[in-house]
């Protein structure tokens, strides 16, 4: 999706921002004969100059107060304790053992927002959140996040629409902040904390970390141990499969780094009992795609950085989790050679989503954090959302075009027509709820013990 970025060539003022950037200085008018004298026309330049730098710098400004709220919009998932004990465990806390769950978590969070929040959300009451700290982010160059730069980093998903130079009396105060807000963000509000509440370590919560972790069983999975990103990747398919929150919404887990599109067409498209009478693009179910890939041996292979951070520019990707080895960390977008991320190794009290207008600060960020490409695991799982059938073919040749970015000789993973038993997969195959008889079916203990070795990853 394009987006203007600080970078980009825009007119402002008669002047071109490449200009200003690159420290070339806009040419003077020709003089005229019998036309005013030299001095004026340098005083005509400083002037310009310094208005331009003015407006340089608001705009500059208004970005980073779009992203502010932005980010700050995004839902933040956390260890938390004191929470009700864990079946089968005396664990009353997921502190030490629990972040990749909770970087799932919000991995599904940002699919869920983009699958029912209006397009250009943001949290109304973001600006309570005072303490924000963006120090690390200095704006030398386009902060790219949730698929976009910072001026179109308006909502969870990102806009498609370049964002226009703000108005020139635009200031820092925080008393402007009505500039950023709509009324659909507080109509919104009743959808953001029901989602809130799934997400709750009560042990009824659909998304919550009691029901992961009963989940997980079945992976072979018990409180306090280690989860890779690809058995979390399961995990929330399964979830969102078991729950009847979400009845148009579906989960596809990739398998061995190949997307099936026949498999998804089948996952998406109701029985035709179930269709309603609208168009095609209506009747399928929405998808989360997510794909567990390894980018390399024991660290990533730097071939497909650049490739890493196409995937983070496109408008359907809901972000990456992984993190540092044994550190799992949800990435949301990169400046420069940096990572950007949520950190779910926070430790806080359980909030009670039980009660009426319970608070809503502790679900949200408000301090990015930053991190080298080169300390990135190689293990992920890269998250996708299509709303339709449209969507899905728009994500598949986007997704495929950033893909072809690496200089490796085989893409970080495929696209490819028709089922995985056309590929002879069936063993694999764990997106279909009635497997033939011959198909291993994913609770089976053989699968379950190679995955608790290799974690069924891929090496590229």
């Amino acid at each position: 999706m394009n987006s203007v970025s600080p970078n980009a060539v825009q007119y402002t003022g008669g002047v071109m921002h490449s200009e200003l950037v690159d420290g070339r200085r806009p040419q003077a008018p020709a003089k005229e004969a019998g036309g005013e004298p030299e001095e004026m026309d340098k005083l005509k330049a400083k002037l310009m100059s310094a208005w331009n730098n003015v407006k340089y710098g608001l705009l500059k400004i208004y970005q980073v107060e779009r992203f502010r709220l932005a980010f700050v919009s995004r839902l933040w998932l956390t260890y938390r304790r004191e929470f009700p004990q864990l079946e089968g465990s005396s664990w009353t806390t997921d502190c030490g053992w629990g972040c990749m769950l909770r970087s799932g978590q919000m991995l599904l969070a940002q699919g869920l927002l983009v699958h029912l929040m209006p397009r250009d959300w943001t949290w109304p009451d973001a600006q309570q959140l005072t303490d924000v700290d963006f120090e690390a982010l200095r704006i030398r160059s386009p902060v790219r996040v949730g698929g976009v730069p910072i001026p179109s980093f308006g909502s969870p998903r990102g806009s498609g629409t370049p964002e226009k130079t703000p108005p020139s009396d635009l200031t820092p105060n925080r008393s402007e902040k009505k500039r950023f807000e709509c009324p659909q963000n507080r109509q919104a509000e009743p959808v953001h904390q029901k989602l809130l509440t799934w997400f709750g370590d009560q042990p009824p919560t659909p998304f919550g970390v009691h029901q992961l972790v009963a989940i997980g069983k079945s992976s072979g999975k018990k409180a306090g141990d280690w989860y890779g990103p690809s058995i979390v990747a399961h995990i929330l398919r399964k979830a969102v499969a078991h729950t009847s929150v979400l009845p148009n919404l579906a989960v596809y887990v990739a398998q061995d780094c190949t997307v099936y599109k026949e498999d998804v067409a089948r996952l998406c498209d109701p029985p035709l009992s179930q269709t309603p009478p609208e168009s095609d693009s209506h009747a399928w179910k929405s998808v989360i795609i997510l794909v567990p890939v390894r980018l390399g041996g024991e660290a990533l292979n730097p071939s497909y950085i650049e490739c890493v951070k196409n995937i983070l520019k496109l408008e359907c990707c809901i972000g990456i989790i992984g993190g540092k080895p044994k550190h799992s960390l949800y990435f949301v977008g990169f400046q420069d050679e940096q990572l950007l991320y949520l950190d779910p190794h926070y430790c806080q009290p359980v909030v009670d989503v039980t009660q009426v207008n319970f608070p809503l600060e502790s679900f949200h960020c408000s301090s990015p954090k930053k991190m080298p490409f080169t300390r990135m695991d190689p293990s992920c799982t890269i998250g996708f959302y299509a709303r339709n059938k449209k969507d899905f073919e728009s994500l598949c040749s986007a997704v495929t075009l950033a893909l072809s970015s690496s200089t490796e000789k085989y893409p970080i993973f495929t696209f490819v027509e028709g089922q995985s038993h056309d590929y002879g997969l069936e063993a694999h195959s764990s997106n279909h709820t009635s497997p033939a008889p011959h198909i291993l079916p994913p609770g089976n203990p053989t699968r379950v013990n190679h995955r608790q070795n290799s974690d069924e990853f891929v090496f590229l």
